[in-house]
């Protein structure tokens, strides 16, 4: 994730006064982030790039009331966040942000879940498996994909997702359970099918 101890004090007081060598600095270090963030949420690049230069006119213009009450990474994930539910929000044809963020918490649907214990390391960290995962994060709804980039992708805390989202720590936490069963629901199918394979083959 970024790091706030990358930004020096005196880097804050630059970018809040505007100086635009300063945010060119800033644009540079997180940009790759932030875009990552767009293309796990919005599924192409036209919308990610979209989303980017969105986040940073906004952020732009928004500088100069930085309270630096949190923290610049903080903040500026904020804006890309809602940034992006935007375009999802736009995507479904007039349907309000909450639905858009509404977590799909009444899916109480029977969860397969495989024993992953005997497959061998290298098969949890093969480019394959990693593929997988992506595509299982695709599926996940708008709301848990989010928790799930944040929190386990970029690497936010528990409150710094919480204060990013602007909800609830516990429901920073239920969304994070919920999107990891759900990836490890979709992702058994794979392990399962790689196991038998390798039985077959003993």
């Amino acid at each position: 994730m970024i790091a706030d101890q990358d930004f020096s004090p005196d880097f804050i007081d630059r970018l809040v006064a505007g100086d635009r060598r300063v945010f060119g600095e800033l644009v540079e270090r997180t940009s790759p982030k932030i875009f990552a963030l767009g293309l796990r949420m919005l599924g192409n690049e036209q919308d990610a790039e979209d989303m980017l230069q969105e986040t940073y006119l906004k952020a732009f213009k928004a500088l100069p009331n930085f309270e630096k009450r949190s923290s610049i990474s903080t903040w500026l994930f904020r804006i890309a966040a809602n940034e992006a539910l935007m375009l999802l929000r736009k995507r479904k044809s007039g349907a309000s942000l909450v639905e858009v963020e509404k977590d799909d918490e009444q899916d109480d649907s029977a969860l397969e879940i495989v024993d992953w214990c005997c497959l061998p390391e290298q098969e949890l960290v093969s480019t394959e498996t990693r593929e997988k995962l992506n595509e299982a994060a695709e599926n996940l709804s708008p709301a848990l994909r989010m928790v799930f980039q944040l929190r386990d992708v970029d690497g936010f805390s528990i409150t710094e997702t919480a204060e990013i989202l602007d909800i609830s720590e516990d429901a920073v936490k239920t969304r994070l359970v919920r999107a990891r069963m759900k990836l490890r629901e979709y992702l058994s199918v794979y392990f399962k099918e790689r196991m038998e394979g390798g039985n077959q083959h003993a």
